[in-house]
């Protein structure tokens, strides 16, 4: 369960103890948004930082495993006797060549696809507030609040500096989720009152996330 940091900052920025709180990503990515909606919304960021080791691994990867990956590829064609295709498959050029962006949309399932309702302008906004994918939402009496630390890079058990980005009357969003979900698959969405919803999964602390989908189902 989260250190008793992580719920005395909780209790002291909601000014009461919360009824259940977890830790959680968009575990689907964001979609990408139309350009004139992107732009109105300020072109925040839609996906997360990544620490410098990511970026050092990108450049070894690079520089090193790729030009040793083709070398070793160039020596085994060079071994082979040279053989072309006599016949190819056709390529597919109708309208079924590619999915359409409705399908993309929905295959994506971050969130129910229209950007100018509660979820789609959250999502706009999500990676402003912080570089880290992590957020806390924590259930209180009155309200559903979606808190974030402003580094790139947190220890959710440990995070004490969080602070609350936004939150929703109960009058506005209704938590849904079910308990007993595998372990590690668990998701929960938070349907607002204007019909759209945003689905939230990869759920810290396995304590948490258990009293947390057992008080949205009940």
């Amino acid at each position: 369960m989260a250190k008793r940091a992580v719920h005395r900052r909780a209790r002291k920025i909601l000014g009461e103890e919360p009824v259940a709180l977890v830790w959680c990503e968009v575990h689907k990515g964001i979609p990408v948004p139309p350009q004139e909606v992107h732009r109105a919304a300020g072109k925040g960021r839609l996906k997360p930082g990544r620490h410098w080791l990511l970026y050092v691994g990108a450049v070894v990867f690079f520089f090193v495993v790729v030009p040793a990956m083709l070398i070793d590829a160039l020596s085994t064609r060079l071994e082979q006797p040279f053989q072309r295709s006599r016949s190819r498959g056709p390529r597919r050029t109708g309208p079924d060549a590619r999915p359409s962006a409705s399908r993309r949309r929905a295959a994506d399932g971050a969130f129910d696809g229209d950007w100018d309702l509660t979820a789609g302008q959250l999502l706009l906004r999500w990676y402003g507030h912080s570089p880290s994918p992590q957020r806390l939402v924590m259930l209180a009496r009155e309200r559903v609040c979606i808190a974030t630390s402003p580094r790139r890079r947190l220890s959710p058990t440990r995070a004490d500096d969080f602070r609350i980005v936004v939150e929703f009357p109960l009058d506005q969003v209704r938590v849904e989720g079910e308990a007993g979900q595998p372990r590690g698959f668990a998701t929960f969405r938070l349907r607002f009152a204007d019909g759209s919803w945003l689905e939230l999964g990869r759920l810290g602390e396995p304590e948490d996330a258990d009293h947390f989908l057992r008080t949205v189902s009940g």
